[in-house]
């Protein structure tokens, strides 16, 4: 599974990662949660909010910090 958080590395992403993380750890799921922060790949990827969550690849969240329960379920959904 990849797993990466969009976002120019405010506290907003950082939040979410630290979320995604607990979230995976909580599931029992063995992912690398990557840091995605150049503008240009934000928008070639079409996000219009950060911080988002991508999931192979897949926009699963944008401009929203998941709650850890919110990004099990999304993870779960992927």
């Amino acid at each position: 599974m990849k797993v990466q958080v969009y976002g120019k590395g405010c506290a907003r992403c950082h939040q979410l990662a630290e979320n995604v993380e607990k979230a995976l750890k909580e599931i029992g799921i063995e992912a690398q949660v990557e840091h995605v922060t150049d503008i240009k790949s934000i928008t070639d990827k079409g996000i219009m909010f950060t911080p988002a969550l991508v999931i192979d690849e897949n926009i699963a969240s944008e401009g929203k910090i998941l709650t850890v329960e919110e990004a099990k379920k999304v993870i779960k959904e992927k």
